[in-house]
């Protein structure tokens, strides 16, 4: 058996942060990388990634709602197989490395599995859709995979009135198809490499982490309905101002999310989106919608949050003069990572001589959605500045290295297990 050097995962790395910026270009907007569900470049990043998988023996095909997958069948012909992947869709004007690096990682990681002879199956799954962009509707490829996609999903349309059908149809797939997507019942497990997107790794030094589970998100819109009216001539005594009650409340969601903030019970709360009526400097706000976005690992947590918020609401609106609704747009279940999976993980870092970091992802990933089908195991790697969905995001390429070393003592460790 042929062991990879050093060199050879150093290669590696670099060889993947030079093909995201090469699938970077696959865009359809010039100079901006932007790549929505089943849009031309696609085909591109689909005809690139196709001839990168039959280079390494994989078999290839692509399913009814566009993911692309390669399947790598050792010489052992082992019937069961464990799936790697991630997205290749962007937000728009957005980095090179988001879900498309776990992609790119999962390939040189089957390239590893080769060279290694490692009796163990591989699937890889480039999946079409994560981010939401063009339908609304985020994860149409991996709800497919998983089991979860929605006939209803097929009529969503796009600003340009093309809808989920048709957009399919027009990439040369058949939707009525879709429930062959289904991952195999040989599939053991999932697995995704993907940027941690935000600040922590780099603000403690360190390069990777084992994600533990993904926030539960609650989605409101909070109204505040008070009595628009002349701002010279209506005394302070006498207003109903519904900006001033939003305000307010704005500050105690970030005192309430404050008091949580660390642990297991940690809340991130944010209110990022105001609309003020009727939004004149000379006129006193008659009514503001403002929005409501709470994520925390722990459900009850979440949920016990949420009701205080929208109570304190209430109170604040009733002490000035105002009334208040509130409507829940969304409600996400906290997703924890498989334990066994995530041990596994966590042994990895050990024994390739990495400090061990666990933390949450307070991000949806595709990995959220396997996970209601299969065992699932996450890895972050540092984002420097902690920027991403912007082309400043970045990765180091000691950590794309570090996450290989990673990668491939988890295969083997995996692999020792199928075989047994």
């Amino acid at each position: 058996m042929t062991e990879p050097t050093a060199t050879d995962t150093k290669t590696r790395a670099a060889a993947a942060i030079a093909e995201c910026r090469l699938i970077a270009t696959m865009s359809e907007e010039a100079g901006r990388t932007t790549r929505r569900f089943l849009t031309p470049p696609v085909t591109k990043v689909h005809a690139h990634l196709r001839a990168r998988m039959a280079a390494l023996g994989m078999s290839v095909r692509v399913d009814a709602v566009g993911n692309l997958r390669g399947l790598w069948q050792p010489a052992s012909g082992t019937s069961k197989r464990f799936v790697l992947g991630s997205h290749i869709d962007t937000v728009p004007d957005a980095g090179a490395f988001d879900g498309v690096l776990g992609v790119v990682l999962a390939l040189e990681l089957v390239e590893m599995a080769r060279v290694r002879s490692l009796p163990l199956a591989i699937e890889v799954i480039a999946f079409s859709e994560e981010e939401g962009v063009r339908f609304g509707v985020p994860f149409l490829g991996s709800r497919a995979v998983a089991g979860r996609f929605d006939p209803a999903l097929l009529d969503l349309r796009d600003s340009a009135g093309v809808s989920v059908t048709e957009s399919i149809r027009n990439f040369g797939l058949d939707p009525g198809e879709i429930d062959a997507a289904l991952l195999s019942d040989a599939a053991t497990g999932f697995f995704e490499i993907h940027i941690e997107q935000g600040p922590v790794l780099e603000a403690e030094g360190l390069q990777l982490a084992v994600v533990t589970g993904i926030v539960g998100q609650t989605r409101c819109e909070v109204c505040f309905l008070g009595q628009a009216n002349h701002a010279g001539t209506t005394p302070m005594a006498h207003r109903r101002d519904a900006l001033t009650a939003a305000a307010e409340w704005i500050c105690a969601v970030e005192a309430a999310a404050k008091e949580h903030n660390s642990g297991r019970d940690e809340i991130i709360a944010t209110v990022g989106k105001i609309v003020a009526e009727p939004n004149a400097g000379n006129v006193i706000a008659g009514s503001v919608r403002v929005s409501l976005d709470v994520r925390s690992t722990r459900d009850s947590v979440r949920e016990a949050t949420v009701a205080r918020l929208l109570d304190l609401a209430a109170a604040i609106a009733a002490r000035r003069g105002l009334r208040c609704e509130a409507k829940r747009q969304m409600e996400q279940p906290a997703v924890p990572m498989d334990e066994q999976l995530t041990a596994y993980l966590t042994e990895a870092l050990e024994a390739a001589d990495f400090p061990v970091r666990q933390m949450p992802s307070g991000a949806g990933h595709d990995a959220m959605v396997m996970a209601t089908r299969v065992p699932t195991a996450m890895l972050f790697l540092r984002s420097p500045g902690g920027i991403s969905h912007h082309p400043a995001e970045a990765v180091r390429e000691e950590d794309v290295e570090t996450a290989l070393i990673v990668g491939d003592v988890f295969l083997r460790r995996l692999a020792t297990i199928h075989t047994h």
